[in-house]
Order: C-alpha cells, then sequence, then structure tokens
C-alpha cells in the first residue's frame, strides 16, 4: 500500500451537458452529451497523473469538474476527505485555496490591461487582504524568480512577453498560494517544442521543491512521459487504460495506447522510417451520440459483435488496467 497521503478521489464522476436539438419542437427533450462518462482515480501526495487523448475526449471537462468550474452531473471529487461537490460555497472557495489551475493559452489566460505583478499577486490579495503592498511586492518578486523571471520585469504587461514567458506568468500565479495540487490543462500544446522541454522541467522541478502533486493534460504520450507518475488514458469521455507509466508505455493493452505511442516521433531517423504506425480508422464519433457497446469499436481492427454491445470494464492488474475484451489476461 503506498503511505503517500491520499489527496485527491475521484469516483465514477459523469459530466453532462444539455444541447437543444436542431429544427425540433420546442417541447422536445434535449440531447445529452456525456463529456466525461464514469471517470474513477486516485491522486497521490507529490505524484503527477498524466491524462492523454485527442481533443474532444473529456480531458479538460474533467480537470473543469475537479476544480468547481463545470457542475458534476454525478459521482464524487473527494478532496482530502471532502466531497467538493455537496460543500457550501464558502468552504468550497477556502479549498480552492489548495487547488489551483494553469490552462492553455499563455497569453489569453492573462489579463492584457494587468501588470503581471498584478497578475500574479491577484489570488494573494484575494484570500490574504491583510498583507501589506510591501508583503505581496515580495512574495510575487519571489515567485518570479522561482518560476525564472526576472523580479524587475513586474511592471510590464502581457503582450511584452513571450509565449514560454505567459506561461511562466500563469504558473506564478497558480502557485503564489502554496497549493498542493496543479491541474495543467494542456500547458504546453501552444508552444514551440524546445520550449515545450523548459516548460516541462520547470514543473518537474518545482514539484520535488515544493511536494506538488500534478495533473498534467496532453494530446498526447510524448509530452507527459518524462513528468507522469501514473497515466490515464481518455477516449470519448472513458477512461479506457490506466496504470503506472513504465507499464503504460512498456506494455499498452488498449488499442487506442497502442495507437497513441505508435504515433511517437522516434529520434533514430532510421527507425522512425521503419517503424510501424497503428492509424485508427474514421473519426472521433459525436459525444451526444456515442457508439453503443465499447466506445472505441467503430475505430479498432480487432472489434467483433460483442465489442458492438457490450461495454467492457477495466481489468488487468491493479496497478494497469484496460477497458477492452481482447486483453490477454494470465
Amino acid at each position: 500500500m503506498d503511505n503517500k497521503s491520499l489527496l485527491l478521489d475521484v469516483k465514477n464522476l459523469k459530466v453532462q451537458f444539455s444541447i437543444a436539438k436542431k429544427n425540433a419542437w420546442f417541447w422536445s427533450a434535449p440531447d445529452q452529451l456525456k463529456a466525461v462518462d464514469g471517470v474513477s482515480f486516485q491522486l497521490r501526495q507529490g505524484e503527477t497523473l498524466g491524462v492523454v487523448g485527442e481533443s474532444g475526449c473529456g480531458k479538460s471537462t474533467l480537470a473543469r469538474a475537479i476544480i468547481g468550474l463545470v457542475p458534476v452531473t454525478e459521482g464524487e471529487v473527494v478532496w482530502l476527505g471532502d466531497d467538493l461537490a455537496k460543500l457550501p460555497k464558502q468552504d468550497w472557495h477556502e479549498k480552492r485555496q489548495d487547488l489551483q489551475m494553469i490552462f492553455q493559452d499563455p497569453l489569453g489566460s492573462l489579463n492584457p490591461r494587468m501588470t503581471i505583478g498584478d497578475i500574479i499577486a491577484e489570488p494573494l490579495k484575494t484570500y490574504h487582504p491583510q498583507l501589506s503592498k510591501d508583503d505581496v511586492k515580495e512574495q510575487v518578486q519571489q515567485m518570479m524568480k522561482k518560476v525564472g523571471l526576472l523580479p524587475n520585469l513586474i511592471n510590464r504587461y502581457p503582450h511584452e512577453f513571450s509565449g514560454g514567458q505567459c506561461q511562466r506568468i500563469g504558473i506564478a500565479r497558480a502557485l503564489i498560494l502554496k497549493p498542493k495540487l496543479i491541474i495543467c490543462d494542456e500547458p504546453v500544446s501552444a508552444l514551440d517544442v524546445s520550449i515545450q522541454a523548459q516548460v516541462v522541467n520547470l514543473l518537474k522541478s518545482l514539484q520535488h521543491e515544493l511536494n506538488l502533486s500534478l495533473i498534467f493534460i496532453a494530446h498526447d504520450l510524448a509530452v507527459v512521459k518524462h513528468i507522469s507518475d501514473h497515466v490515464m488514458v481518455m477516449y470519448l469521455g472513458n477512461m479506457v487504460e490506466m496504470g503506472h507509466a513504465d507499464a503504460i508505455y512498456q506494455n499498452p493493452q488498449h488499442p487506442y495506447t497502442k495507437a497513441l505511442l505508435s504515433a511517437i516521433p522516434a529520434p533514430d531517423p532510421k527507425a522512425e522510417r521503419n517503424k510501424k504506425i497503428d492509424l485508427l480508422a474514421g473519426h472521433l464519433p459525436s459525444p451526444i451520440d456515442p457508439p453503443a457497446g465499447c466506445v472505441f469499436h467503430t475505430r479498432c481492427s480487432l472489434a467483433d459483435d460483442e465489442c458492438k454491445v457490450n461495454k467492457p470494464s477495466l481489468i488487468g492488474q491493479p496497478t494497469h488496467t484496460a477497458a477492452c475484451f481482447k486483453i490477454k489476461q494470465d
């Protein structure tokens, strides 16, 4: 049993949105978009969970449901023993200090009319209004140093910085309250490859220094490879594979995970030319009308009649599970 303290316990989380039907009578019942459909996982102190999958698979909705930006339709988000969805507004506001988020668009997530000093200081002013201006400025400049920004830039505006620097500003803003968990919603997808590595290395360094827990969301498995302790693979709102990072990369079980791994470029040009890529057929189905049975069967070369009718459960070892009827169990 892991002796690290359990911070987050997500149980059968579902998030649905009502979508009005086009060209339908006004009394017609709306369609239900199943953005997240029964996801469960645990996160312990100091660990990183990587969440991967194509656009539209529910990764960002999952993150926003955990942090309270979208309502939970069903299930529980248990933070240090408390179900966040059931907390009174004031209590949830207090808990919010420990859960912070870094967004995908570095520049778009920053207020262009505020200096970076004011942007980073805003959470401090909200939760600790008793702090003096000098105390706030000192904490902001210390945090700027920590994320690799020069403190004398405190009065500059976001448009004066590069994308990588803007993301460092976002990281500083998220860390200023000393949270226990940072949710990183595709924080490097809008950055150049070289800058991506710098930001990932910065997050790893800060995690080690501050004993942070991270949920790191990305499109592909290559980005999360060097930062994650555990990896969750999502498809159409469902968790199709979950396990220790080494197990996922060395012995993937689900056909979707294998396809994502095959798309990772190889450093050796010869190996890259000779490798086999598992191409996925068709397109991602609509979450408004997901396929019956296994949600992946419409794009899976291994699918048979059972896959089209029945939905597979997660099976395997406690440290590595996958939802597929074709997995060979020991």
